[in-house]
């Protein structure tokens, strides 16, 4: 797994081929990124990633120069190797949190510019995500989430949808929360 750009570009981690998270592939990273960077300013942007895995999203985050990352995991291994990156990095931007993302969402007060889902595929509660995600007005206005999902979903009647792309078998569907 290595960061794509920003502060930390080219940095590699060693994933433990005991993982059951697929990272986000380099090349549908680099190219969501690049779709990105058209509505989000990373620089100083408070950003939530939920179902991290194996973190890649969440070191992207911070080497793109988010102010804070909120990271959500709930298996153990993968929580502590998220943990042990962001040690080899020597960063404090981030808390990594254990837990169930929708436990998190249900609680959470906080609101965040950018948030980032990347849910297993085969989840059947994956099509309420967004849903979830726009009740608990957690998304600052004008903000962006991204939900990665396969290629059987389709989020494009959701009222805050904004846009799909598609890089080989990993789909992006974005929304925007409205302006207040």
């Amino acid at each position: 797994m290595r960061i794509i750009t920003g502060k930390y570009k080219g940095r590699h981690f060693e994933i433990p081929r005991t993982f059951k998270a697929r990272p986000t592939t380099d090349f549908a990273k680099e190219n969501i990124f690049n779709v990105l960077i058209q509505y989000v300013d990373f620089d100083e942007a408070v950003a939530l990633d939920l179902f991290s895995g194996t973190g890649s999203i969440t070191l992207e985050l911070i080497s793109r120069g988010c102010s804070q990352v909120v990271s959500v995991e709930m298996d153990r291994d993968h929580h502590r190797f998220i943990t042990d990156c962001l040690k080899k990095l020597g960063t404090d931007v981030c808390i990594p949190l254990r837990g169930d993302v929708f436990r998190f969402l249900k609680s959470c007060h906080q609101q965040f510019d950018f948030i980032f889902a990347d849910p297993p595929y085969a989840l059947k509660e994956l099509a309420s995500i967004p849903d979830l995600v726009f009740e608990k007005d957690i998304l600052k206005p004008d903000g962006i989430f991204v939900l990665e999902h396969g290629k059987d979903n389709d989020f494009s009647s959701h009222p805050n949808f904004v846009e799909h792309r598609s890089y080989g078998s990993v789909n992006f569907s974005l929304f925007k929360a409205p302006e207040k």
